[in-house]
């Protein structure tokens, strides 16, 4: 697996020289081209179609706000909380988040590419349908993600926390667990074809694939559940 690059600092992006500071309002202008919005917090607001483009957001915090089919594109997230957001069929081209919080946030259908997250922490996302492209959890916390139908490509999860995740009818090409933490998983074990797994997750994850294979797992001797044992019928 390729090395993670490591966080960026604001100065560092190739577009920093040219950022202008939010003047404050609401999102509701739609247009957000080479801006860096610092420490706003934004709480019941609808918009339609937001466009974040070589966007810097640091401090920021979203409650609430419906931006369905918003699209950011070479985006830096830094510190940003989001909670109980709509951001379903949006689109995530080259974005970078660092130490980010996302708990009840609705991004179904979504398409991911070339996403990198370092140190954020997903609560209750729902992330059914959407398509993720070289996608990376870098020491991530993922409790309760929602992956039901998603198409997972090239994606990677180095020092992160799958706890609990759904992947039922979920599509994996190249996706790289073997540097996971934790990997538990709620459903969709059987979705797991064209991922790559360590021995010891192959060990842990045993039970939970035999299940979905319709294995039973017993010792020698030990009768199984259902079964009519050999003389046990009574002659008539």
């Amino acid at each position: 697996m390729s090395q993670v690059p490591a966080p960026r600092e604001l100065d560092e992006l190739p577009f920093a020289a040219h950022l202008r500071r939010f003047a404050g309002g609401s999102l509701r202008a739609g247009t957000f081209d080479t801006v860096h919005i610092d420490g706003v917090d934004f709480a019941d607001e609808r918009v339609e179609e937001a466009s974040f483009v070589e966007a810097a957001l640091s401090g920021a915090s979203f409650e609430d706000v419906r931006m369905r089919r918003a699209r950011l594109n070479d985006v830096w997230l830094q510190g940003v909380r989001m909670v109980g957001c709509d951001l379903a069929e949006s689109s995530w081209l080259d974005v970078e988040a660092g130490g980010g919080v996302f708990a009840g946030l609705e991004i179904h259908g979504a398409g991911l590419r070339r996403v990198v997250f370092h140190g954020c922490k997903f609560d209750s996302v729902n992330l059914r349908g959407a398509k993720l492209h070289e996608v990376v959890f870098h020491d991530c916390v993922l409790r309760e993600v929602d992956l039901s139908g998603a198409a997972l490509t090239e994606c990677s999860f180095p020092g992160s926390r799958l706890e609990q995740v759904h992947l039922h009818q979920a599509k994996l090409t190249e996706v790289d667990l073997r540097e996971a933490v934790a990997l538990e998983l709620a459903d969709g074990v059987d979705s797991l074809r064209g991922a790559a797994v360590t021995p010891t997750q192959l060990l842990e994850l045993a039970p939970a694939l035999a299940a979905a294979l319709g294995v039973t797992v017993r010792e020698a001797g030990e009768p199984l559940k259902g079964a009519v044992r050999r003389g046990s019928r009574s002659r008539r």
